[in-house]
């Protein structure tokens, strides 16, 4: 209303051309809170993100066939079970022995055998090969030369990345590949060398029908073959490939230029057959035995197909978008010339995903609603004459989940055939797509998805579609609308997202950072509601069986990236989701402590899933760190002194922090070579081995402790534990400079210069810590800043947003910008971001989503050491700047604003009162605030 009454007085006083300059702003202004392309999306990872913390979508946006991939947060693998190996902590001993005495590998042996957590159940694997090989689900023999392939279909080879990245999507099992190679003459009596590299699982390759080569889950292949295999003309290669578990198929080489092939003993493959082509491939059994797994992972739900008929003749004025204001995607184009419009949008209110079809001509909505699931147990069926249902089964898992699609019309008609949504002749369509599961708690499976599908739909029942759309927005907004941020304008604003996205790093365009942290603020409200699972290491969104690394999350870095904006960007009540899982995981990770360090207390390894395991996984030169729940207690604290919430502080968050500290009361021993109280066994991650004495654990320790102190002072209690915990700070390894200069990764100085790893964990202390800072030891933040100097600026994503933050915190802006220019950059072979403007690794994490968001804002304020440091690394490319709703620590929210990279104003907002000192370069102010107060100060921090 506001922008049609400032619009109709510019036409007014000034005519028409300060109009079409009004009209102008407001869509280079919405350029900035909207991402939008001219075409749609030809993969998962250019289609637009939906969300409601506990549903997520992914829409495709195409025209003749739209796709909706759709998940909801509780369905994993897995099910209730112990995760903890009995007696572990008897090994303990001689673990810390074998790391004191030098002996790092004899020590990995021993944890890697006896300190591990349990895995889920396995299936009878040898039982299931001698099946398969014994014919079982083949017709025929195909290893044998002449064997009849003609009705097999086709697939490239070799699949670097999987043969799900092929053609075989979210497959397991057993496998067929047959191809043919042509012999020159002169290789006629010569044995030959087939050079396959790496084979995912098991193969067993045939030459002309002779078995040459079996192996399991090992590289590389390179088989001899025997001259007298070899014949004149074509021969035939056979593989029988078993795939048990993830990417399957022939991998090849990670060197893609580097072919599989074939060539004489004594040459290289660049002379010889190259095998890099399509092969015929034929599914024996795509139902292996059960793989045992440390934890479980995240997996998707479903597929909405919505096909459209009659969508012949030409196309004009295609856009799909997604208002960050609004959270609502956008379909829209125009057929001969009649346009169409498509809204996708999940609503936290009803608990659903609703897509509203509408067409200028009457009449001419004309489709069918599919509905569709990647997992092996799935199946449709009628629930009435408006609505079918999604029924699956996690395989291996306890865990089904079941969606009902209802729709609605404006006119037209609607029936169900063959369990599929057909509508004719509509003027407006709506549907209703709900999802749940049996998933109550990580202890109780026994919830009725049956149930909560009736009530959400129920729900919606007499509400019209602008209704249901007005609760949505409104209750979006109430996060979303908390804080602004305005960069500027450029030219850029008026391209598509793909297109500004591939200029970005080159280009004058501000204005798209402020976008991409409104994106991330975006993401977050997308899949991290109160009450819901908390934003795994995809978000909400995935949609393979077997996500990159589970989908799960990572605790030493990973999940608490994920919320480093909560605070900063205005969106503290999305912590709750955090929060809970915090809560639950103290539970397991008591027994977890007790199992294995027979500790008081809880303690978190470096993962956990949606059953709360906190035990060591994988392997023991990564998967024994033992500081993840010291961490996650750093977001318990750092909600208080956000919020200043004392209750909060009292009932919630000491409670666990207390826990948290117990455990290292008793974890921690006496160096014998240094007299320091030390973190053994643990490793730096995931750099370095099992080790003793990480500096990151140190770091991460000392913090908690003082924290403790701090929180046990506020709330008048527990002095004799705080003095217990004052004389261990005392006696904890410090941070220590070695002889490069550096700030030392571990207790010794063995520190590698051209190291370039991803993990730069030993400067948790100066972000997200504040165990180094300039103004308490300015030498060891000089060292910490040599080891960042020393690891280089190139990263994979999340490694890229952590080293943004870093440089912010070393107060050189124009580098922490340098490095968002590579964040937001295309992603191809490396990190960057994808079409969408998700994170890439590669592949996808959400985790650089939001600590890049949070990276600018750590530019623009820091409150880290006591008081509010303004612009205190400001990037020359960054020279006007208005951010509304900035939150700090001491319980203040700031409006900050300037121009040509000089503050031009400051307004702050106290929550709780109390004193704040704020700090502009050289120039500073102690404000005496009282809760509810508003101060406003000018750009030489004067009161106005």
């Amino acid at each position: 209303m506001a922008n049609k009454i400032l619009k109709s007085f510019l036409n007014e006083k000034f005519g028409c051309f300060a109009v079409l300059i009004f009209i102008s702003f407001c869509a280079a202004a919405q350029n900035n809170l909207t991402l939008w392309y001219n075409k749609p999306a030809e993969k998962w990872t250019d289609a637009l993100p939906l969300g409601n913390g506990s549903l997520g979508a992914m829409v495709f946006g195409g025209v003749a066939s739209d796709h909706i991939q759709f998940n909801e947060e509780t369905l994993w693998t897995g099910k209730p079970r112990n995760y903890n190996k009995q007696g572990a902590s008897a090994y303990l001993p001689q673990i810390r022995k074998l790391l004191s005495e030098g002996k790092q590998k004899e020590a990995e042996n021993l944890a890697q055998a006896e300190f591990m957590g349990l895995q889920s159940e396995t299936g009878d694997r040898a039982k299931w090969v001698k099946d398969i090989q014994a014919g079982k689900g083949i017709t025929g023999n195909p290893a044998l030369e002449k064997f009849d392939d003609k009705t097999w279909k086709t697939i490239k080879m070799p699949s670097y990345e999987g043969w799900e990245a092929v053609g075989l999507a979210n497959f397991d099992g057993a496998v067929w590949l047959r191809t043919t190679f042509n012999v020159p003459e002169n290789w006629l009596g010569k044995d030959l060398i087939l050079d396959l590299n790496r084979i995912r699982d098991q193969d067993f390759t045939y030459i002309n029908g002779t078995l040459v080569g079996n192996t399991d889950n090992a590289e590389p292949r390179k088989y001899v073959i025997p001259a007298r295999l070899i014949k004149a003309g074509q021969n035939s290669i056979a593989i029988q490939v078993l795939n048990y578990y993830d990417k399957g198929g022939l991998a090849g080489y990670k060197d893609t230029s580097k072919p599989i092939g074939i060539y004489p003993q004594g040459a290289d493959v660049s002379k010889g057959i190259s095998l890099v082509k399509l092969w015929k491939y034929k599914i024996q059994d795509d139902n292996p035995p059960a793989v045992p797994q440390y934890q479980a992972s995240y997996q998707p739900f479903g597929d909405l197909m919505l096909n459209f008929k009659s969508v012949k003749g030409k196309i004009t004025n295609y856009k799909r978008s997604l208002d960050l204001r609004t959270a609502i995607s956008k379909t829209t184009y125009t057929l001969n010339g009649v346009n169409f419009e498509r809204e996708y949008f999940i609503s936290e209110p009803n608990q659903a995903l609703f897509i509203h079809l509408k067409t200028a001509k009457r009449g001419s909505l004309n489709l069918d609603a599919i509905l569709s699931s990647v997992h092996q147990k799935f199946d449709v069926k009628t629930l009435s004459a408006h609505a079918i249902a999604l029924y699956v089964q996690v395989k291996d898992g306890a865990l089904k989940g079941e969606s009902w699609l209802s729709v609605k019309t404006k006119n037209g008609s609607v029936q169900v055939v063959n369990n599929k949504i057909i509508v004719n002749a509509a003027d407006e369509v709506t549907f209703c797509l709900t999802a749940a599961t049996n998933f109550l708690n990580a202890a109780n499976v026994s919830g009725n998805p049956k149930a909560k599908n009736s009530a959400r739909q129920l729900a919606i029942k007499g509400l019209s579609y602008e209704t249901i759309k007005a609760r949505h927005i409104k209750e979006y907004q109430s996060y979303f609308n908390t804080f602004d941020v305005n960069f500027g304008h450029s030219e850029n604003e008026k391209l598509p997202t793909d297109e500004r996205l591939e200029k970005f790093a080159n280009a004058n365009d501000a204005a798209f950072a402020g976008l991409y942290m409104q994106y991330g603020r975006y993401l977050l409200i997308s899949s991290s509601r109160p009450g819901t699972q908390p934003a795994n290491l995809q978000g909400i969104w995935n949609d393979l069986l077997t996500p990159p690394w589970g989908s799960k999350y990572t605790t030493n870095i990973n999940l608490e990236m994920n919320y480093w904006p909560a605070e900063i960007l205005n969106l503290s009540a999305l912590n709750n989701p955090l929060f809970k899982k915090i809560e639950g995981l103290s539970v397991t990770g008591k027994e977890t402590a007790k199992a294995y360090y027979n500790a008081r207390g809880w303690v978190l390894h470096h993962n956990t899933d949606l059953w709360n395991g906190t035990a060591p996984i994988n392997a023991s030169n990564h998967g024994i760190w033992v500081t993840g729940g010291a961490w996650l207690s750093q977001h318990l604290w750092e909600h208080y002194l956000y919020t200043k919430d004392k209750k909060f502080l009292e009932t919630e968050a000491y409670p666990l922090m207390k826990e948290a500290a117990l455990f290292f009361e008793d974890f921690l021993v006496k160096d014998p070579k240094t007299g320091w109280l030390i973190s053994t066994p643990s490793n730096s991650p995931e750099n370095g081995g099992l080790v003793a004495g990480p500096t990151m654990d140190h770091q991460i320790i000392r913090t908690l402790f003082r924290n403790c102190v701090e929180a046990a002072k506020v709330l008048a209690k527990d002095d004799a534990f705080a003095e217990s915990l004052k004389e261990k700070i005392k006696e904890i390894a410090p941070n220590q400079i070695g002889k490069f200069g550096q700030l030392q990764e571990w207790l010794e100085d063995k520190d590698d210069t051209t190291n370039k790893h991803r993990h730069v964990s030993h400067l948790w202390g100066v972000f997200p810590g504040d165990d180094i800072t300039w103004d308490s030891n300015k030498k060891v933040m000089e060292a910490a800043r040599q080891s960042l100097l020393y690891r280089g600026d190139d990263a994979t994503g999340w490694s890229l947003a952590w080293k943004i933050n870093f440089w912010a915190r070393f107060k050189d802006g124009d580098h922490a910008m340098k490095l968002i220019k590579m964040l937001i950059k295309p992603a191809g072979n490396g990190s960057g971001s994808y079409v969408n403007l998700f994170d890439a690794h590669p592949p996808f994490q959400i985790d650089g989503n939001f600590g890049g968001a949070a990276g600018i804002a750590e530019m623009i304020v820091q409150s880290h050491e006591g008081y509010l440091d303004i612009l205190p690394a400001l990037p020359t490319a960054l020279p006007f700047g208005e951010i509304k709703g900035l939150c700090v620590r001491g319980a203040y929210e700031l409006d900050v604003n300037w121009n040509d990279g000089k503050l031009t104003g400051l307004k702050v907002k106290s929550k709780a009162g109390g004193l704040c000192r704020i700090v502009y370069k050289n120039q500073k102010i102690n404000l005496d605030t009282k809760a509810g107060g508003t101060y406003n100060l000018n750009s030489d921090l004067k009161l106005l």
